[in-house]
């Protein structure tokens, strides 16, 4: 600890998966031959409609700050796309578009929580949710679940968990880093819960939406008790390959949406002006436009299962949605593997990076550590020689 700095920056720790890419790209560099599964980025170009879209909107000199919140023509992009995917109805003034669906994370947690204040994640949960929340003030609440509901809480969990200083609950799904993806009926058992508190704020993280291999998108906000309290998040990186554009954007409460609004003002101001222009194709288009992603991710889904459900002590569910896999592997835990004693996810994710040359992610950093994170979000070979190179490293 650096006492000169800050005790929030001390007190935060570093994101799991952005310190394996690190690691994994120093290791290239110094000629290991490194296959890394634990970045959650997309392999495929960006669709040629959109990069034609991006130089048009150069050409066409824009260049000056944008809105805060976004550019109009935006925000309708966003408004006809929650429209015609989600059956959602917003205005302007209710949509933030911000620099990647982390930012609005930020911005809605930096508006709303105060010191003390509790925020249920459903765990497992995305890295950076944990410390959002306390950066914000907040204090994490997490519920656990296992790979025998799916890394899905219940209704009974959720009432248990639910306190007087409860403000929040914050969750994604499709999930990552589970790809578990809540139905209908699951949200609204749910929502019947929290119905009955109605000061806690749902935020539905949707950055995955459709990477969804069940054929239908549900959001708690769809349900109109929900609506007025439920925050959706989403934004371009996934679904279309849109990573380094850094857009994402909220559906809100106008009251929540304002604040965003302020506070972004702030702080990084309105975002990347090409990539807005860009993002406004992206969305106009509709989602058969990048289905053959979608197409290539479920093939690869079932690659990377088969190929894991035939190492002994890898445990795997089936995800619905996202391009993750979470297996449970503490099996392995008070084992030696090559001479190194296995206490933890941890300690087997450095092994595999070490023995394997095959980057993964603890599952520690996700809430639970009794699994690591692998990404399918990687061509077939790399899949089929990563998974080889595990299968040999432990057994």
């Amino acid at each position: 600890m650096n006492k000169k700095l800050s005790k929030r920056v001390n007190e935060m720790t570093t994101s799991a998966t952005l310190a394996m890419a690190a690691k994994a790209r120093e290791l290239k560099e110094a000629g290991k031959d490194i296959i890394s599964l634990s970045l959650g980025e997309p392999d495929f170009a960006i669709p040629d409609f959109i990069k034609e879209s991006a130089i048009q909107a150069i050409n066409d000199n824009y260049h000056a700050y944008p809105p805060v919140d976004g550019y109009t023509e935006l925000k309708q992009a966003i408004i006809k796309k929650f429209k015609r995917d989600n059956n959602l109805d917003y205005t302007p003034a209710q949509i933030v578009v911000s620099t990647g669906a982390k930012q609005s994370l930020a911005n809605i947690a930096m508006v709303l929580l105060n010191e003390g204040d509790e925020v249920i994640l459903p765990g497992p949960y995305w890295v950076s949710y944990s410390d959002i929340t306390r950066l914000s003030g907040g204090i994490p609440v997490v519920i656990p679940s296992n790979i025998e509901t799916d890394f899905k809480i219940s209704p009974q969990q959720l009432e248990s968990a639910i306190t007087p200083k409860t403000k929040m609950i914050l969750f994604s799904s499709p999930c990552n880093p589970s790809g578990s993806v809540y139905s209908k009926e699951e949200l609204r058992a749910l929502a019947d819960v929290l119905s009955k508190y109605p000061d806690i704020i749902v935020v539905s993280d949707e950055i995955y939406e459709h990477i969804n291999f069940i054929g239908e998108h549900a959001s708690m906000a769809q349900f109109e008790d929900m609506y007025d309290r439920t925050v959706v998040v989403n934004g371009v990186s996934k679904a279309f390959s849109m990573t380094g554009w850094r857009i994402g954007y909220i559906g809100a409460p106008e009251w929540i949406a304002r604040a965003c609004n302020k506070i972004q003002g702030q702080i990084t101001s309105g975002a990347n002006c090409i990539a807005q222009r860009a993002t406004i194709t992206a969305l106009e288009n509709p989602p058969s436009k990048i289905q053959y992603m979608i197409d290539a991710f479920k093939e690869r889904r079932t690659l990377i299962l088969n190929l894991l459900n035939d190492i002994p002590g890898f445990s795997c569910n089936q995800p619905q949605g996202a391009f993750y896999v979470f297996p449970d592997i503490s099996s392995y835990f008070g084992k030696e593997l090559k001479g190194t004693k296995i206490n933890n996810a941890s300690d087997l994710s450095l092994y595999l990076l070490e023995h394997a040359n095959v980057a993964t992610v603890t599952g520690e950093a996700f809430g639970d550590p009794n699994c690591i994170r692998l990404s399918y979000a990687a061509s077939t070979e790399e899949i089929t020689e990563a998974i080889r190179r595990i299968k040999e490293a432990v057994i």
